[in-house]
């Protein structure tokens, strides 16, 4: 993939190797050291599922540090492919990390309402925050991740086999024209659609044929599909609109055994030390109408943490919808807050025109801004304990060190705010194993706060 200016950055190859050699001429080029800013993006996707400017963890990294971020976190759909990369990058840049995964999971008990994937009774979009690790090969944290991933790859091929009866003119070979757009293997929808838009430009050789096409078959006029082939991103939204979501050509409702379910996936999170976590859209769908109830019902499923894209939540441009939008917002900061769930915030770079992090100071979210940075910090904090010292946030031995998830936050959050570990000191704890580790944390936070 290539970025907005069209050509292929150093950090966007492929080829793992050649990535890390393009972030160390930049490093020795321009320099590393700790972030200085209190900006957090910690909802990023790479390309190893779909970042928008085909940015890789090590490119996000970069750009992260290069903008004085305190923390930033990496976000893929299905995978932890980017998860020792984005580790390694931020070790090297000073920049404090922590590696998520998303999904989509079916939640019975919203089986008739729409929750945060719109068009898709009974489905949620929900993570695990935090991964330590990539889970052990041969264990079966490692079987049920692979499970996840060939779950996506099936409903992938599914959608390309119903949608090549209906469009044929333009029909697809998945692994030949889907799979190279990824590093790894891991498409998404964006990258069919992709495909598709690649095909029709191939197989509709002039300008002409090709706006004929896409009129015929958005059912828009000519002249407003003219205008979108001159923007790819506008024309791609236009196609998967009328390919893949409710009411497209290759749409099918969703069913119980069409994801896994949440609880199934919340339990796996939980055995790979990450923290399970809910996520939140807007709160205008039917089962986010209640999010005291939503909340609650996921935390007795195991969950621990809530994640919120802010941006779709406040950024919008009809003044009636924002205003709804704002207030569910605040709802949804006051329930996590009351129930202890840590925020994690980000602005996932899925769909370009996202903004590279929130205003944490803009009119909005500055209110949110101390919980937002408290979860920035706590999920960093609970990184480095599950990673270095076998002490995570949700583990048994923190939940019953801690008499209650206030004093928990505190302790991980003071751990997430020491400096982002070096390489050296990385090796170190490492070295000197799980039980010395925990103790050199507790005395690290105990003479900084004394």
């Amino acid at each position: 993939m290539k970025n907005g200016g069209g050509t292929m950055h150093p950090l966007d190859t492929f080829d793992g190797a050649q990535r890390s050699a393009a972030l160390g001429a930049l490093i020795r080029n321009e320099g590393s050291g700790d972030a200085v800013g209190e900006d957090v993006n910690m909802h990023m996707h790479s390309f190893f599922s779909y970042n928008a400017e085909g940015w890789s963890p090590s490119h996000l990294v970069w750009a992260a540090h290069e903008a004085g971020f305190y923390s930033a976190g990496l976000c893929d759909f299905d995978v932890l492919d980017g998860l020792e990369e984005f580790f390694a990058a931020g070790r090297a840049v000073g920049l404090r990390t922590a590696v998520h995964l998303e999904t989509r999971a079916y939640f019975s008990e919203y089986a008739n309402d729409d929750i945060s994937s719109p068009g898709e009774p009974g489905v949620t979009y929900i993570m695990g925050g935090g991964f330590p690790r990539v889970p052990e090969a041969g264990s079966q944290q490692e079987r049920q991740l692979t499970g996840f991933r060939d779950g996506a790859r099936s409903r992938n091929e599914e959608l390309v086999a119903r949608l090549n009866e209906k469009i044929p003119d333009i029909a697809l070979d998945y692994a030949g024209d889907v799979l190279p757009l990824t590093p790894s293997g891991n498409a998404t929808e964006r990258h069919i659609i992709s495909a598709y838009v690649n095909r029709a430009e191939e197989v509709f050789d002039s300008p002409e044929r090709l706006a004929a096409f896409w009129s015929d078959l958005l059912e828009r006029e000519r002249a407003e599909v003219e205008g979108l082939l001159q923007d790819r991103p506008a024309l791609e939204e236009a196609v998967r609109s009328r390919l893949a979501k409710r009411g497209g050509l290759g749409y099918v409702p969703p069913s119980a055994d069409t994801f896994p379910p949440v609880e199934e996936f919340l339990a796996w999170v939980a055995s790979c030390d990450a923290i399970p976590m809910i996520t939140w859209l807007d709160g205008t769908s039917g089962g986010e109408a209640d999010p005291r109830e939503m909340c609650e019902y996921l935390a007795a499923k195991g969950a621990g943490a809530l994640n919120i894209v802010p941006d779709r939540n406040w950024n919008i441009s009809d003044p009636a919808a924002r205003a709804v939008k704002i207030g569910n917002l605040k709802a949804i900061v006051n329930v996590a807050v009351d129930m202890g769930l840590p925020i994690n915030i980000g602005t996932e770079l899925n769909k370009l025109g996202l903004p590279f992090v929130d205003d944490l100071e803009g009119e909005v979210l500055r209110e949110f801004k101390d919980v937002f940075l408290t979860g920035a910090r706590i999920m960093v904090g609970h990184t480095l304990l599950a990673r270095y010292a076998a002490f995570p946030y949700m583990g048994t031995a923190a939940v019953a060190e801690f008499n209650d998830v206030t004093g928990r936050n505190s302790f991980f959050e003071a751990v997430g705010a020491l400096s982002a570990l070096s390489d050296a000191q990385s090796d170190l704890l490492e070295e000197i194993g799980p039980e010395r580790a925990l103790s050199w944390f507790r005395d690290t936070v105990k003479s900084l706060s004394a």
